[in-house]
């Protein structure tokens, strides 16, 4: 049903500008363009998500594949960025324990933007949130600094719809650096570009707070991601301005990049897959541990829809404990859940047999 109804809709409606939708109905044998204004509640809140859903209709293209091409500007940065954090793993033992907190709460914070934000909010729309944590969860992301909002959900909707293939962004199938960092270092493969384009996004496109950020992402990361984490500590206690920069900056954003790199290569690599075994998709609990919750991954790719991306609640998965506390205060709503029966059922129908063994 829900797909029918979302058929119907993109079909009648289509996007001309963010908030505003153009129909066309017919008066008296002419026809006369109307204009309604819609918010993103209003095209995403109530229709059923299918561009996270695995499509079965999808073939790879016959013939040779086509040639890797470096994107070398990324390979050089990446190269010096993890080389910034070698240095910074060797300053710790100078740094101030404020120091070292601020860094843990930065990472947290720019964690939250991802899993709560981009991942579960407006990815798979597994739950609804008001303005202000919308704002919040947008400041987030941005401190996370891996890439835009709009741009964020329209890989993972594409790597969910077309998940191993030619057309997922870090097809694990092209093995484990390639979907850990390595498809950031080259071209995307054409399919991927061509699915994408086809994806309906009039959703994240009618959140105001989203466009805004994509209309301002490099100042906000320039802010947000790098001044912010480096002048707190430099100026409230006395930091020393390269511990400040190299610490809760450099090597806070690239273990929070690894963390969300390692639930598409480890997650899609390592573990069981209790749900259905018939997907690449794993259980990594530590995955879970490190990402905040985001490596059950087999029940995820099996269930996309659920807010919690796991039956287990809490259990490693601080993410889900954080949408919990937004909705007791008000500020989110409408989890979406998978009742135990279904679970239950769908292990017994597709699963390797692993949730026996607990």
């Amino acid at each position: 049903i829900f797909c029918h109804l979302s058929k119907e809709f993109s079909s009648t409606l289509s996007t001309t500008a963010v908030g505003t939708v153009t129909s066309r109905v017919t008066r008296n044998g002419n026809a006369v363009e109307e204009k309604k204004s819609f918010n993103h509640e209003d095209l995403a809140g109530d229709r059923g998500m299918i561009d996270d859903i695995f499509d079965e209709t999808y073939r790879e293209k016959e013939g040779p594949k086509p040639p890797l091409r470096y994107v070398w500007r990324n390979i050089i940065l990446m190269s010096l960025l993890h080389l910034g954090a070698i240095f910074a793993l060797m300053l710790i033992p100078s740094a101030k324990i404020q120091t070292l907190a601020w860094a843990v709460l930065c990472f947290l914070l720019s964690a939250l933007g991802i899993t709560a934000g981009s991942h579960r909010l407006w990815s798979h729309r597994s739950y609804k949130a008001t303005l202000p944590l919308r704002i919040f969860l947008t400041i987030a992301n941005s401190m996370a600094f891996q890439n835009d909002i709009y741009e964020w959900v329209r890989d993972h909707r594409v790597h969910h719809k077309f998940s191993e293939t030619d057309a997922d962004p870090h097809n694990a199938m092209r093995g484990f650096f390639f979907s850990h960092i390595g498809w950031l270092l080259v071209r995307k493969h054409p399919d991927v570009i061509e699915k994408g384009q086809k994806l309906d996004l009039s959703d994240i496109k009618a959140d105001k707070v989203v466009m805004f950020q994509r209309r301002y992402y490099k100042p906000s990361v320039v802010l947000l991601c790098f001044t912010l984490p480096t002048v707190v500590p430099w100026y409230f206690w006395d930091e020393s301005i390269i511990i400040s920069f190299f610490i809760p900056a450099i090597l806070r954003y690239t273990i929070g990049l690894n963390a969300t790199w390692l639930v598409n290569s480890a997650a899609h690599m390592f573990g069981n897959r209790p749900y259905d075994q018939n997907i690449n998709p794993r259980e990594n609990p530590l995955v879970s541990l490190g990402a905040l919750g985001e490596g059950f991954h087999n029940y995820h790719h099996t269930f996309p829809y659920d807010y919690s991306t796991s039956e287990f609640g809490w259990r490693f998965n601080l993410t889900t404990a954080f949408i919990d506390l937004m909705c007791l205060l008000g500020l989110a709503s409408d989890r979406k859940k998978v009742s135990k029966e279904v679970i239950l059922a769908r292990k017994m129908r597709t699963g390797d047999g692993s949730h026996k063994s607990g």
